[in-house]
């Protein structure tokens, strides 16, 4: 939420590319369209596999409202909410469909409300990029990191002293 085009566009992106590494299917912007970002994360997706879509200009509390009548579950990423340790267990345990929001900027109080869950990582401001990665490494207990994307046109070869790619198609 809170994505502005022109301020938060490497951001937001850092945020989907890091929800798409660490386990998420999909990323919604709130409120406004970015087609650019669209390309750039589908892109990506298509180049390094994997199930991974992005829909931007969504109403937020439409999508909160929808996910939450379909089933799902909401985490908010807030530096004011329980501190992840204490409720990453009761959140894994829900085994339901989670749609985890993360802001760019002051988020509404509705928000807090609206939330299953308000999580901390720190109880100090951080990033969202950051948040968003130790809830999802947390969330997955670390499996994540190892995962092979389906569908990669190109696999990524580890190397401690340059830059390897390994055309796969």
């Amino acid at each position: 939420m809170g994505h502005r085009l022109f301020r938060d566009s490497r951001v937001t992106t850092h945020v989907c590319l890091t929800a798409r590494a660490l386990g998420a299917t999909q990323a919604i912007i709130a409120n406004n369209r970015d087609k650019e970002l669209e390309s750039t994360i589908r892109e990506v997706s298509d180049r390094f596999g994997g199930h991974f879509s992005i829909e931007s200009g969504a109403n937020w509390k439409q999508v909160i409202h929808g996910w939450r009548e379909s089933g799902g579950q909401v985490v908010h990423l807030t530096v004011y909410g329980l501190p992840l340790s204490d409720v990453v267990d009761q959140i894994r345990d829900s085994n339901k469909d989670l749609l985890v929001v993360v802001g760019s900027e002051k988020m509404p109080g509705e928000m807090f409300k609206l939330a299953d869950w308000n999580v901390s990582i720190t109880s100090q401001p951080m990033s969202e990029v950051g948040a968003l990665a130790i809830f999802l490494d947390w969330y997955h207990d670390h499996r994540e990191l190892a995962v092979t994307f389906p569908g990669s046109k190109v696999r990524i070869i580890p190397s401690k002293d340059r830059k390897l790619l390994e055309q796969t198609v």
